[in-house]
């Protein structure tokens, strides 16, 4: 009978040694982050999908948050970030959860992208004034549409677009690169009030990128450009 005992003993360690394993090792899908992230707090209404987007690695809507696989073997204080980073409460926590995840070093086994200069078209000095003009515009409008939320980034007045009327750069991951530009020919031929429609169009983009949306034409951009009250179409055709 002890020897029954001693071998019980011993299945039971060996049980609880494994499922001690099990509890502790990295998750390798998606479903695995997503109970391990539900378990620090995470909503469960939300899905998980796992990318490779490299410039922006993570993101979320209403149901879906979006990682970038090498958050797979991310330490518990990094995944307590993402959880901070989709629900915070406030911008400012907001902002303390992505230095940590940005800080966060993806593993080197992964495929570096060769890095390439781009070399970025610059304001045609015959254009400086239409350039200090946005960027005064922008400032205004970040107070008065966007309760002073968004970063004061480089407003550029480009010659090269030719059916665009206006582009946001997406910010790299490091949080810097990030500029709006403005058809030269679209201010020269439309006036001041299209292009200034044109670059709140563009300040949603910047709005959905700062706030780690997805940067689309999707239902938030939709709603934010009708709360701010502005066309919320992909693009449109002014006479």
């Amino acid at each position: 009978m002890l020897r029954a005992f001693q071998r019980l003993i011993g299945i039971g360690a060996r049980v609880l040694q494994l499922s001690l394993e099990l509890e502790h090792a990295p998750p390798r899908t998606a479903q695995d982050l997503k109970r391990r992230l539900v378990a620090r707090g995470l909503n469960d209404r939300y899905s998980l999908r796992l990318t490779d987007n490299h410039s922006v690695v993570i993101s979320f809507s209403d149901a879906e948050v979006r990682i970038h696989r090498g958050y797979l073997g991310a330490p518990e204080h990094v995944l307590d970030a993402i959880v901070e980073f989709v629900q915070a409460g406030s911008r400012r926590s907001r902002s303390d959860a992505r230095r940590e995840l940005l800080a966060y070093r993806l593993p080197h086994s992964e495929k570096p992208r060769r890095a390439r200069r781009a070399i970025r078209e610059r304001t045609h000095p015959a254009d400086e004034r239409f350039a200090r003009e946005l960027k005064r515009h922008h400032a205004d409008l970040n107070a008065s549409k966007f309760s002073a939320e968004l970063s004061d980034i480089p407003i550029r007045v480009s010659r090269r677009m030719r059916s665009r009327l206006g582009h946001y750069t997406w910010r790299r991951p490091d949080g810097g690169g990030s500029e709006i530009a403005i058809g030269s020919r679209h201010i020269r031929r439309d006036g001041w009030d299209e292009a200034v429609h044109t670059l709140l169009h563009e300040m949603v983009h910047q709005w959905q990128d700062e706030r780690g949306l997805k940067v689309d034409h999707g239902r938030e951009f939709r709603a934010k450009a009708r709360s701010i009250g502005i066309a919320a179409k992909a693009r449109r055709g002014v006479a």
